[in-house]
């Protein structure tokens, strides 16, 4: 068996139990007295080294080694662990993160820590010996010691640990091992099985062997993660049925690669354009062939279906990106002498994974700012009468169609006038600007380079990154929205689709071409013309249920009234909605809703930015998206 093949399974699977080693350190640095973080660190530690052992890499073996022996140490004193001791597990923890990615990709010899070994070392005070008589370790040992015990053709059934990864890689080196003391027969389930995702780890196999039964299972649990041996007389006991060692029921979940599943994505994709074209060419025929419609009900259902599966399949909770944020609040918290709680909520609401994937450095940056210029130190914060640990909450909740994620602190909030002065300064905006609305403040710090940062330091401004932010979120069809109170905190709240690949739109006509908006943000559409009229920051508006909604007329934006034909004397207005902010799309024609595929595009130069991407209708001909957080 080649172990190569375990090691995206070897690198998902030490993530997260490194992940998990994190966040028990952050709370064993809140409670140093419990001793529950230390035992499931170790364990943790344990695992890594076992998986790393198996699949070869001998240096992340080695340092989770000399990781699991400070533990055990802390472990067993039961006293609260010093603070610099802390940091050195901090520290480890990390190097061994880089050292696992490091060995999947063959470059383990890249990384030098023999320093850290050293000091992991260091760290455990060292033990009186006694003179004891050595035990034979080696095989060769151990199979010297038996040479007189007759026997051959031995039952041999090996039970893997439940709980233990790489059950498959772990179950082959059984035999391996096996084969070092003797000639193995009959292996049941066939070791391709150890390759199904089913394989629950019990094996057995015949073993011509002079060894003694007790020095063979002494050397099949050096493999580790073995959880039970036994090993039986020779000749004619027979090798048990391969149902009582092959899997007594298949497993639920299954670990795919999210390549597939993209591919997976674009087919249906595919699908879907071909399903409008045949809905097309089947409206058509109606009344001609009743078995054409049948046909274009039946792939519509089946197809509709696929989709909606392929999608759930995509679905990955929100803490697999989440969780790696506490450790990030508390290193930047620490390095800037602030005392931060940080809370996280909702963690299990679902988004598709290619979304989720683009959020973590947008939430990083808005972190990062939010320690930095958003709490005070606990100094400052005492003269206000606050408490000197500030709190931060990170938040992930359902809303319709979208999932709005917010990054609130109880800091000093941003000062609204500093702000203005320096935007007037830049000329960001008129000289006659008296306040700054939430949706101006955003505005101006989301220019590229803004900050009223003093200096720019390891931990950037406000300003710094949130134009990055906010173009990350447009190019996912979401938006961002800030809410700001001097001395209580602020709030920046992002709202994103819960897939991108495929969504339902509303298709309006403008002139002679079609454009998409998607439906998650459509509010409502109401007659142009049939409403008060007023006017809104220059801008015209209507006034609809007591509520003043700007209006943005896409003929006169998109440029198409030349050459066009006039436009109809009714025309809709399609009502926008992106969390507190409205504004209505004056367009020529509503023709239908449909699914549609998204193809994101890189927009020419000069393009004006209301584009999100690009679908093809069914027709065959393409069709522009509208961006909703450019128009609202």
């Amino acid at each position: 068996m080649d172990l190569s093949q375990y090691a995206e399974l070897f690198l998902a699977e030490s993530r997260e139990h490194l992940s998990a080693c994190n966040q028990l350190l952050l709370e064993w640095e809140r409670r140093p007295s419990s001793p529950e973080p230390v035992s499931g660190i170790f364990r943790a530690v344990h695992t890594v080294k076992g998986m790393a052992a198996t699949m070869g890499y001998g240096r992340v073996a080695d340092l989770a080694h000399r990781m699991e022996n400070l533990l055990d140490h802390l472990r067993r004193s039961g006293k609260p662990p010093a603070d610099e001791v802390l940091q050195l597990l901090f520290r480890a923890t990390d190097t061994l993160e880089k050292a696992v990615g490091l060995a999947v990709t063959g470059r383990e010899r890249d990384l030098d820590v023999s320093a850290l070994a050293a000091e992991l070392d260091r760290a455990v005070p060292k033990q009186p010996t006694t003179p004891s008589a050595a035990a034979p370790s080696s095989l060769s040992a151990a199979a010297a010691l038996a040479a007189s015990v007759p026997g051959a053709g031995r039952l041999v059934q090996v039970t893997i640990r439940p709980e233990a990864p790489l059950k498959g890689a772990r179950a082959m080196l059984v035999i391996r091992k096996a084969q070092s003391l003797g000639t193995v027969h009959r292996i049941q389930p066939p070791p391709q099985a150890f390759e199904a995702e089913e394989f629950e780890g019990r094996v057995a196999f015949e073993l011509d062997t002079n060894v003694a039964p007790a020095e063979i299972e002494a050397a099949l649990r050096t493999v580790g993660d073995v959880e039970r041996v036994s090993v039986g007389g020779g000749g004619d006991e027979g090798l048990a049925p391969a149902e009582s060692v092959a899997a007594s029921g298949r497993s639920r979940h299954i670990r795919v690669d999210l390549r597939r599943l993209d591919t997976l994505m674009d087919l249906i994709g595919e699908l879907v354009t071909a399903r409008g074209r045949l809905n097309e060419i089947a409206a058509r025929w109606v009344g001609q062939d009743p078995a054409i419609d049948d046909i274009a009900i039946q792939v519509s259902r089946l197809s509709a279906e696929l989709q909606s599966e392929i999608i759930q399949a995509r679905m990955t909770p929100v803490w697999q990106v989440f969780d790696r944020f506490p450790r990030l609040v508390r290193d930047v918290a620490r390095q800037l002498g602030k005392q931060v709680a940080f809370r996280v909520e909702g963690k299990e609401i679902e988004l598709d994974r290619a979304i989720l994937d683009e959020l973590g450095d947008p939430l990083v940056h808005l972190l990062r700012n939010a320690v930095d210029h958003g709490i005070e130190p606990p100094a400052e914060r005492k003269r206000h009468k606050k408490n000197p640990e500030g709190q931060i909450v990170l938040a992930a909740v359902r809303e319709r169609s979208t999932v709005a994620i917010s990054i609130a602190d109880d800091g000093r909030g941003i000062d609204r006038d500093k702000i203005l002065q320096k935007a007037k300064r830049e000329g960001v905006v008129g000289p006659h600007v008296e306040a700054l609305s939430d949706d101006q403040l955003l505005r101006v710090l989301a220019r590229p380079g803004f900050s009223t940062a003093d200096a720019v330091t390891a931990v950037s401004g406000r300003g710094v990154g949130i134009d990055v932010v906010l173009t990350r979120l447009r190019a996912l069809g979401g938006s961002i929205e800030i809410r700001t109170e001097p001395g209580k905190g602020t709030a920046f709240v992002l709202r994103l689709p819960v897939t991108l690949a495929i969504v339902r739109a509303l298709i309006a006509a403008v002139g002679q071409e079609r454009y998409a908006l998607p439906l998650t943000y459509v509010a409502e559409t109401v007659e142009f013309g049939t409403t008060p009229m007023t006017t809104m920051e220059g801008r015209d508006a209507i006034v609809l249920r007591d509520r003043v909604v700007p209006l943005v007329d896409l003929r006169k934006l998109l440029g198409t009234n030349g050459g066009a034909p006039a436009p109809p004397p009714r025309r809709p207005v399609i009502v926008l909605e992106m969390g507190e902010r409205r504004s209505g799309i004056v367009v020529d024609g509503m023709l239908s809703q449909q699914e549609i595929v998204v193809k994101g595009f890189d927009a020419p130069q000069g393009t004006l930015p209301v584009f999100s991407g690009a679908t093809i209708m069914g027709d065959g001909v393409p069709a522009l998206i509208l961006d909703a957080a450019g128009l609202v």
